[in-house]
């Protein structure tokens, strides 16, 4: 039996779930009436979703449709951040949507405070992007997990690695 439990508190998404939402999307922007006509592309990249259209409408209407579709496969809106929108050549607009993974050293460091304040017996410590959280009770490890999800956090996160 393990002397201490851990788990890690990290900012990922499943890439695979994002590519599906977004196959989606552009299945539905080929049949729908209002959008078939409008030629808009999605462009997948490591970091980033590039998205060209027609107008600013067709536009939200875009980002309506990828907020639904990556709801739906359980993505959280808070990876998603929507950059300036550009003008492109052709009378069309261009924006690029920017994918946030990781925890910043930032937010990391109040998730660790925040341990430190109120769980005496619970150790958190940054190690990268990720904090990794540990004690000698798992029941002191699950109230860390309820202490964490009662605030509101400006990136979605994930518990991980719990052992």
């Amino acid at each position: 039996m393990a002397s201490t439990y851990s788990f890690d508190v990290v900012s990922d998404f499943d890439r695979q779930e994002l590519v599906n939402a977004l196959d989606q999307v552009r299945r539905e922007l080929k049949s729908r009436y209002d959008l078939k006509d409008t030629k808009t592309t999605l462009d997948l990249g490591e970091t980033n979703i590039a998205i060209e259209t027609a107008s600013e409408m067709t536009l939200q209407a875009v980002h309506t449709l990828i907020q639904t579709k990556a709801a739906k496969r359980d993505l959280s809106m808070k990876i998603f951040e929507f950059g300036k929108i550009e003008a492109s050549s052709g009378n069309r607009v261009r924006q690029d949507v920017e994918l946030k993974k990781g925890l910043s050293q930032e937010v990391a460091k109040k998730i660790s405070k925040m341990i430190r304040d109120n769980l005496k017996k619970v150790q958190a410590s940054i190690q990268g992007d990720a904090v990794r959280i540990s004690a000698k009770s798992k029941d002191d490890l699950q109230s860390a997990i309820q202490l964490i999800k009662q605030e509101d956090w400006p990136v979605a996160l994930q518990f991980q690695n719990y052992r």
